[in-house]
């Protein structure tokens, strides 16, 4: 079994793992309202996906 020779520094172990880090969420604007989607989702305000109605809104009660 391989094992190491020296013990790994925090510094070169932190930096292989820069690139393991969450990236922030992309939203885009919604076309028809103006709300905040993510991309290639049914916008959850107004149920519009390239611009027709695919989710029918709630009525207002």
């Amino acid at each position: 079994m391989a094992t190491p020779k020296k013990k790994t520094s925090k510094s070169r172990r932190d930096m292989r793992r820069s690139h393991d880090a969450l990236g922030a969420n992309a939203y885009h604007e919604c076309p028809n309202c103006g709300e905040l989607k993510r991309p290639h989702n049914v916008c959850p305000s107004c149920g519009q996906y390239d611009k027709r109605e695919v989710v029918a809104k709630k009525a207002a009660e």
